[in-house]
């Protein structure tokens, strides 16, 4: 039995233009304040912060800095978010919770966890993909592609390999 080909949905260039739309909104909606966080999940995640924190730091006069949330997407249950800062850190900040494909919500849902436990001054969500299918109360407030997929699908993006970069529909 043969494979399908993957679908290409989003090039590189329509990614890059996407995350620059993104920055230029986060910068728009936080346009009073002093600094962000840019706080992304482990993979895809993190290299989509690191291009978002790249256009901010270009664009917007605030300061922005980065961290890289760690947990497993595939375990069922999860073990606390690892971050390499604590809790406290998190403190009055302005926080950009960023993921690559939102799904279920699942994934954003368990990364919340680090930023609970103390009082920020706003919690945002940016995704690349919003596949349109929430079990959790999580959504994202930034979106550079609505898919509306079957549960069956799977979308896959590349951010971490330049010449595959893209987004794929299997």
């Amino acid at each position: 039995m043969e494979t399908a080909q993957p679908t290409l949905i989003l090039t590189a260039e329509q990614i890059r233009q996407k995350i620059r739309r993104i920055a230029f909104q986060i910068y728009e909606n936080n346009v009073d304040e002093s600094a962000l966080l840019l706080a992304g999940i482990t993979g895809e995640g993190f290299m989509m912060a690191q291009a978002l924190a790249g256009v901010l730091r270009e664009i917007a006069p605030f300061a922005v800095d980065l961290i890289e949330l760690k947990l497993d997407k595939t375990q069922l249950s999860q073990t606390p978010v690892q971050t390499d800062r604590p809790a406290d850190a998190f403190t009055d900040k302005v926080i950009i919770l960023i993921d690559d494909v939102i799904y279920t919500g699942r994934t954003l849902a368990f990364s919340l966890q680090p930023f609970l436990q103390v009082p920020v001054r706003k919690l945002q969500v940016a995704v690349l993909i919003d596949r349109n299918h929430p079990r959790y109360p999580v959504a994202a407030d930034y979106k550079g592609y609505e898919l509306s997929t079957t549960l069956t699908e799977h979308v896959d993006v590349v951010l971490s390999n330049d010449d595959r970069m893209g987004v794929y529909l299997r």
